[in-house]
């Protein structure tokens, strides 16, 4: 009984590690990319700066790595109301860009590793079904 619940923790880790392989990844990154640059660019700019005081940075962006599922939503349903961002307040209006989620997992892994981002957070197509409009 003592081995056999470390051998059950083993295999739940060896089988979670292979749920999302690294190839999978790379293929949702560079979806996201070419995503991006159709429906985001335009207010985040090809560097993810944004517009000062208009569109926030994704660029380097503290609420984009620790209010994540905060980001998915923003993605999924569009952006109303005032949001800080490395410690500036953004009011805009973000409308929903009428993805399909597992689009808007493809952005979120693209954005979560460009421009100096350095997640270690998968998202996935049930992750973003996971998230309710609020």
């Amino acid at each position: 009984m003592r081995i056999f619940l470390p051998l059950i923790s083993l295999t739940v880790l060896v089988l979670f590690s292979f749920s999302f392989p690294q190839d999978d990844l790379k293929a949702s990154i560079i979806r996201g990319e070419a995503l991006y640059g159709e429906y985001c660019i335009q207010c985040h700019l090809p560097n993810g700066k944004g517009v000062p005081g208009v569109n926030p940075p994704l660029a380097g962006s503290d609420y984009l790595l620790k209010q994540t599922e905060k980001s998915i939503r923003a993605v999924k349903y569009g952006q109303q109301g005032a949001i800080v961002v490395n410690g500036v307040s953004y009011n805009s209006y973000m409308p929903n860009p009428g993805l399909e989620d597992h689009e808007v997992a493809d952005i979120m892994n693209y954005v979560l590793r460009s421009w100096g981002n350095k997640s270690k957070t998968i998202v996935t197509e049930a992750m973003v079904e996971g998230i309710q409009r609020q």
